[in-house]
């Protein structure tokens, strides 16, 4: 007997890899497996025989892909000692909802939309030009390792805006939610 259908995508993001990855193991188009997991389509037996007899191959190897394969390595940074006006600026010019601050090369915080707007209502729009960053950043965010697993990388960003990727203790790439999305094509 086999698992339900409607656990293949779990189990597919589960181990961390694409659709398009598990098509080409399986023999089958990378549409069907969407197909497949959004309920659209219901395999054959022999289809997700072989849908399942791949996942299982695959549970508990880790995942071939990593988050240093997913992550942005143009980091945006700003300065604690910046204004909110910069921060806002920045973020709309490069259509971002949140950078990091670092003083020096040490990353101290982070700056988003949502901090913005919630300090925002405390000191009034006037107050942009004048207002430092630093006054206004969000904690440090979660930072891993440029090796670690890409199944990793989906339940930590439900939890934080942003996951900061460092080689060699140093931090050289960002990871958002719409960098997650490129797991599930």
């Amino acid at each position: 007997m086999l698992p339900r259908v409607d656990s293949i995508k779990q189990m597919r993001l589960k181990i961390g890899i694409t659709q398009k990855k598990l098509a080409s193991l399986t023999g089958v188009s990378t549409s069907m497996i969407n197909q497949i997991e959004s309920g659209r389509s219901q395999p054959s037996y022999n289809t997700a025989k072989k849908i399942f007899e791949v996942l299982g191959d695959m549970e508990g190897k880790s995942s071939t892909y990593k988050a240093g394969d997913f992550c942005s390595k143009d980091i945006v940074k700003l300065k604690p000692s910046n204004t909110l006006h910069e921060a806002i600026k920045k973020m709309h010019e490069l259509s971002i909802s949140q950078i990091p601050v670092f003083e020096k090369d040490e990353l101290v915080g982070m700056i988003s939309e949502e901090g913005i707007v919630k300090h925002i209502a405390d000191i009034g729009e006037t107050e942009l030009k004048n207002t430092k960053i630093f006054d206004a950043m969000d904690s440090v965010p979660p930072i891993v390792d440029f090796d670690t697993p890409a199944n990793v990388l989906v339940p930590l960003i439900r939890y934080s805006k942003c996951i900061l990727v460092s080689k060699k203790s140093k931090i050289m790439g960002i990871i958002t939610a719409s960098d997650t999305l490129k797991m599930m094509e």
